[in-house]
């Protein structure tokens, strides 16, 4: 019995290592393995998606600015609470960014079917307005909540509205600049316009607040289609939103008053819904000496009603139009990779195509005076599309203005480029004479005790210069001065009421020409 059961237990571990033997020859399917191969298609910094045929880049910068003298981070003081220059405005102003940017390129029968995203998170200190309490208290544009002394606090990105994330403890702001699809000569989206300059703002600047031409440089929504006829030549076609970036304003007049003018409102702003996008044309020459552009827009002016209700009627729609012209010489003589960008725009009823939208078009700067008997200066303007009264038509706001940089190359390691900017509105016979009165003696601020002056045409002129340190690769410092000129043509002495957010007492001021001086201190990395 025990002979037996050894030899059971013996035939049992043979046939179990004879098993063994065999599964060791046999093969194994190993585990599915997903690998990122790199997609040459589209240059350097695609992936293939694994398990796809679409190619992905990521990339994008982290970006910390700190800009002196203004309450913005990209203008220089110009209105509000800024334009009062006094306590109330920020000394400076400090922004954190990080950027993410995501393309994808996919290659069908059809060509490249490419998205593209680019969103912005931002944290930007806050402003100080009086809460018009008569105590002195001022209520800053921060965050929600109170503080230790019961000041009401809201928002923080930097423009005084109101952001509830997360408290604002951490909150900032999140911006969409891009989010489009192009195929077969379509791009369908937030994009930046067909009828900027490659430079869109930046000729050769990092401030983003140049008058002399248009510059959405976070994209507008459009539907366009590119044709391109090689050796660096297209031609687009794009109808883009109107109501986002492209409304300087259709103003009643017979709403004017002495002292919304002095804040840069010449009346009540009574633009109706949208009807037509802006219609874009533009043909670009993109070749290894430089570039060409020419483009054309069309603007449709459509205002609501003269009063409160349908029955009051309104005027018809206004078209308006304006064209740019803009030229980049590159490698020119001064050194390897120096530039001269430049354009130069007409328009008429269409005035963010040159004071485009991150500049604006309305001023009201306070300043010192040695006139006598005068508290103060002040200077004041506004250049919205259009302007009409109660039961008339519209009238057009005409503008014309260029702006461009020269970039020189120190070295590998620095640059610097030398940037200025111009821009002038006109208005017509109707605004002039409603606000002025015949021969700049009348109307609603003409007629003023101490006015000697009245005239609301007016002229920005912009002069900069910015230094760039890169060290390494992708790292750069930045230094970027700028000056902004108002060339207002109003003179005399006014007593006004001034609005409450700029502290200023009611008293007479000198009507004069005002200066602003912004500086921005910027370290980015780009990944």
């Amino acid at each position: 019995m025990k002979f037996t059961k050894t030899l059971l237990l013996g035939t049992a571990a043979g046939l179990m290592a004879a098993s063994g033997a065999f599964a060791a020859d046999l093969p194994v399917k190993a585990k599915a393995v997903e690998y990122v191969k790199v997609c040459s298609l589209y240059g350097a910094g695609f992936y293939y998606i694994p398990g796809s045929d679409t190619c992905i880049k990521l990339g994008g910068y982290v970006r910390a600015d700190l800009n002196l003298g203004t309450n913005s981070d990209f203008n220089p003081n110009q209105s509000g609470t800024a334009g009062a220059r006094n306590r109330m405005m920020n000394y400076y102003t400090m922004r954190a960014r990080e950027d993410l940017n995501i393309d994808t390129r996919t290659a069908t029968e059809y060509g490249v079917v490419r998205t593209f995203f680019d969103g912005v998170f931002t944290w930007t200190s806050g402003n100080y307005t009086p809460t018009g309490s008569g105590t002195g208290g001022t209520q800053y544009s921060g965050s929600l909540g109170l503080n230790a002394a019961g000041t009401a606090l809201v928002g923080s990105n930097g423009s005084g509205s109101v952001n509830g994330t997360d408290g604002n403890t951490s909150g900032g702001a999140l911006g969409v600049y891009y989010a489009f699809i192009q195929f077969a000569g379509f791009t369908m989206g937030k994009a930046v316009s067909q009828f900027d300059a490659p430079w869109t703002n930046y000729p050769g600047n990092i401030t983003d607040n140049l008058v002399g031409g248009s510059g959405t440089v976070t994209g507008v929504n459009q539907f366009t289609y590119t044709a391109d006829f090689g050796q660096g030549i297209t031609a687009s076609f794009s109808a883009e939103d109107v109501s986002a970036y492209y409304q300087a304003g259709n103003i009643n007049m017979t709403g004017a008053t002495a002292g919304g003018m002095i804040g840069g409102s010449y009346g009540t702003n009574a633009i109706g819904g949208t009807r037509s996008p802006n219609l874009v044309a533009q043909v670009r020459v993109d070749q290894a000496w430089g570039l060409f552009q020419a483009s054309v827009a069309a603007h449709d002016n459509h205002v609501g009603y003269y009063g409160a209700s349908e029955t009051t009627g309104h005027p018809d729609d206004k078209w308006g139009w304006a064209v740019q012209l803009a030229l980049s010489i590159k490698n020119i003589p001064t050194g390897a990779g120096d530039t001269i960008n430049i354009q130069g725009v007409y328009t008429d009823g269409a005035t963010r195509y040159n004071f485009q939208n991150l500049s604006g078009s309305s001023y009201a700067l306070y300043g010192n005076s040695s006139a006598a008997g005068a508290y103060g200066s002040l200077g004041f303007a506004s250049a919205p599309d259009t302007v009409y009264v109660t039961g008339g038509s519209q009238e057009t706001v005409k503008t014309w203005g260029f702006r461009g940089a020269y970039t020189h190359n120190w070295d590998a390691y620095w640059n610097s480029a030398l940037y200025g900017a111009y821009a002038q509105a006109q208005f017509g016979t109707l605004a002039k004479t409603t606000l002025c009165g015949a021969g700049g003696a009348g109307g609603v601020f003409g007629g003023l005790a101490g006015v000697t002056g009245c005239n609301p045409d007016f002229a920005i002129g912009q002069l900069g210069i910015v230094t760039r340190w890169t060290p390494v690769k992708n790292l750069t410092f930045s230094a970027d001065v700028s000056w902004t000129h108002l060339d207002q043509k109003y003179s005399g002495t006014v007593g006004l009421v001034p609005n409450v957010n700029t502290a200023k007492p009611t008293a007479v001021y000198e009507l004069k020409d005002q200066d602003s001086i912004a500086m921005i201190l910027r370290a980015q990395r780009n990944w």
